[in-house]
């Protein structure tokens, strides 16, 4: 069974991220880039089910500058077989309509069984791209999933997705596109073997071209990006227990609205 993975190389969590030069686009000075986390779990559930099975191939692939190398090598060595780069300055201002198009177009290529990726990046957070890429590929979709399981002839994946008080399920025919959820399981850490064998795995670079994809032109624009503006300081309310209750009740009746 071939299982690709799609993931997205990301500014770290801790990173202090500002806006550059051109106000489109952040400053990458000094920020350290790791895989988007959801996309962790997407790879790490991909790894399982070749485990489960006992045979298979589990692909990664990506979009982005050289850079989205170090992301692929770190899903190579957590034991990934290969990895494609979607390594193109036409894909450079790629919205998640376009991204979707090119894994698809990637998909067609490599024909896999199942298509796993995170539940969102969270440099953006948009949460569309696993969906527009099952809806270009014509494939059904579950998004949010908490748990799965393919069945002996991998024609069929029942799925678990989140919802308020439990989890919804469903049986889906493969070929299908599965977003992985926080807690459906937890990412293995790279073993010293694994980081030094993939070294020797296969990165395949590809151009648009080579996807046979026309126009790669962003439906969807950023025309600025502005920083947060700076949180107010707290306020303490003095006084005794009942008279602070009263004053921060009417505070938030009348200054805040919040009540």
């Amino acid at each position: 069974m071939k299982i690709l993975v799609a993931i997205k190389q990301v500014p770290d969590t801790a990173t202090q991220v500002k806006i550059g030069s051109d106000p489109r686009q952040i400053d990458t000075a000094g920020i350290t880039w790791i895989v988007s986390p959801y996309d962790e779990f997407a790879v790490e559930e991909a790894l399982r089910i070749k485990e489960r099975r006992g045979q298979g191939e589990v692909v990664a692939v990506s979009l982005g500058p050289d850079r989205v190398k170090e992301a692929l090598r770190s899903v190579l060595a957590m034991g990934c077989d290969r990895a494609i780069h979607v390594n193109d300055p036409a894909l450079a201002a790629a919205d998640t309509l376009t991204t979707a198009r090119a894994l698809a177009a990637v998909v067609k290529q490599e024909a896999p069984q199942l298509v796993l990726c995170g539940r969102q990046a969270i440099d953006d957070d948009m949460g569309a791209t696993g969906a527009q890429l099952a809806e270009v590929l014509g494939w059904p979709c579950a998004s949010w999933i908490m748990e799965e399981a393919v069945d002996a002839d991998a024609r069929h994946v029942r799925v678990g997705r989140q919802v308020e008080g439990g989890l919804e399920v469903f049986d889906l025919p493969l070929p299908a596109v599965l977003s992985a959820q926080k807690g459906i399981n937890e990412p293995r850490y790279p073993t010293l073997k694994g980081i030094m064998g993939a070294k020797k795995k296969e990165v395949k670079d590809v151009k648009a071209a080579d996807l046979g994809l026309g126009s790669t032109a962003a439906e969807l624009s950023v025309t600025a990006l502005e920083a947060l503006p700076a949180r107010p300081p707290g306020r303490i309310i003095p006084g005794d227990v009942k008279d602070a209750v009263k004053e921060l009740v009417r505070a938030l009746r009348e200054d805040a609205k919040a009540i």
